[in-house]
């Protein structure tokens, strides 16, 4: 087994086809042969690869791995790990079933068009075997690419496989070390990986939410979603061409009132935008920043715990690196044109506005600009005057006035002080920021 140490992509892909009981198969379709690629450029290939195929023809890829099912997608992934891992077991089994650890190692990438108009995204498996006859293990990521070229998205693919079929064989020790592996020498501004699903004896130990959520902890992903029902998909499925209503806070408390953010605001969506779209969908925003200084491990647990009360009230949870809401919108945005509407309380849309936004050049004013410039309306529903009081001290947010009446505040009815103020009640009076309703 190879020392503990960082190894590139060259070394990686070397140890694998030095390691005489690892032996198996590339199915690559959308962005080259990247994978099976290095295996063979490195050296001493013929002990590791037994076959590599590109069925780019759609024909030949429905004859190969059925038809019926989008060519990137995750019923199609499966299918070509299944196809691809009976193959080498029906031919090989027999004469090196004994001694051999058998691998299929599959993706579906839609990488970067001629005109650049497509989604970058795509799907990487990985079938193996820990030892001998054992039971099989599957890998299965969903990627978004970065790169603003096909070259380098092909190229990042490769890195990426390489990594994958390497920290499977060498880095199982813990979620942490095998997503470590698996990202070496990769970044955020390459890809994401955005959901992760694992099964078989080799993750008999890992939680798979636990795992989901490190994603985004760990700095593998800019955001996940925990749907309401608790199935495992990437963003782009979720969020793709849904009238959002997005609902981000800290949640220190969770409450009905939450869910009442989302309800009333999913509840006043015009019709028009509703029928454009595949319906529309309520997601709280649940951000890590900040939560570095308690460790990884904490981070996540206290993530998941807010996570599960948020699940409870009946909507799905984003959970993203960033706290600003315009970078929320920014992520929403890659998947759904249509206009994002944000539901909050009085306290969130304190600290938006009290915010120094210190990494914009332009600082509150930028923030704002870039929030509103992406059709984006903002509902601000009333709270307790008592209750906003004491936030408002708890989070020194600054000198607020207000009205009350019937000992509640609302949005038009909140004056920060100048030059802020004037700034405010031409949100309000555009209607950028809408005064919501106190829901009985």
């Amino acid at each position: 087994m190879p020392e503990r140490e960082k190894h590139d992509t060259h070394h990686k892909a070397l140890a694998l086809n030095l390691d005489p009981t690892i032996f198996g198969s590339f199915a690559e379709i959308g962005a080259g042969q990247e994978v099976a690629r290095w295996f063979l450029r490195v050296g001493a290939a013929s002990s590791m690869v037994a076959k590599t195929i590109s069925a780019y023809d759609k024909e030949v890829s429905d004859d190969l791995y059925g038809a019926g099912t989008r060519y990137v997608s995750q019923p199609r992934l499966q299918a070509m790990l299944e196809s691809e891992w009976q193959q080498i077991q029906a031919q090989l089994q027999a004469s090196r079933g004994a001694n051999t650890k058998f691998f299929a190692f599959v993706n579906t990438i839609s990488a970067r068009n001629y005109v650049g108009t497509n989604d970058c995204h795509g799907w990487v498996g990985l079938r193996f075997l820990q030892q001998p006859g054992g039971t099989p293990n599957d890998v299965i990521l969903h990627i978004n690419l970065l790169d603003p070229s096909n070259v380098q998205q092909q190229e990042a693919v490769g890195i990426l496989g390489v990594n994958l079929i390497y920290a499977a064989y060498y880095e199982l020790a813990s979620p942490e070390k095998f997503l470590s592996s698996v990202f070496e020498d990769l970044d955020l501004q390459r890809m994401e990986i955005d959901c992760l699903d694992c099964k078989g004896p080799a993750f008999a130990d890992w939680n798979r939410d636990e795992v989901h959520a490190f994603l985004v902890v760990g700095g593998y992903a800019e955001a996940v979603v925990f749907s309401a029902d608790d199935q495992l998909a990437p963003a782009n499925e979720v969020l793709y061409k849904r009238a959002l209503v997005l609902a981000p806070g800290r949640f220190d408390n969770v409450t009905n009132l939450h869910a009442d953010l989302i309800d009333g605001t999913l509840a006043q969506l015009p019709e028009e935008e509703l029928k454009e779209s595949k319906g529309g969908l309520g997601l709280f925003c649940l951000s890590v920043a900040g939560g570095g200084s308690q460790g990884q491990h904490t981070c996540v647990k206290e993530v998941l715990e807010h996570v599960e009360q948020l699940q409870q009230l009946g909507y799905g949870v984003m959970l993203l690196r960033a706290q600003e809401i315009y970078a929320m919108s920014a992520f929403a945005n890659r998947y759904t044109k249509l206009r994002i509407h944000f539901a909050i309380g009085l306290t969130v849309l304190t600290r938006v506005l009290a915010d120094s936004y210190k990494d914009l050049p332009g600082a509150l004013l930028e923030a704002l600009a870039r929030l509103f410039t992406q059709n984006v309306r903002v509902t601000v529903y009333p709270m307790a005057a008592e209750e906003l009081r004491s936030r408002v001290k708890a989070d020194q947010l600054g000198d607020w006035r207000w009205k009350e009446t019937d000992g509640m505040v609302s949005a038009d009815n909140l004056y920060p002080s100048e030059p802020l103020n004037s700034l405010y009640q031409y949100l309000l009076k555009s209607e950028f920021i809408l005064a919501g309703k106190h829901r009985k």
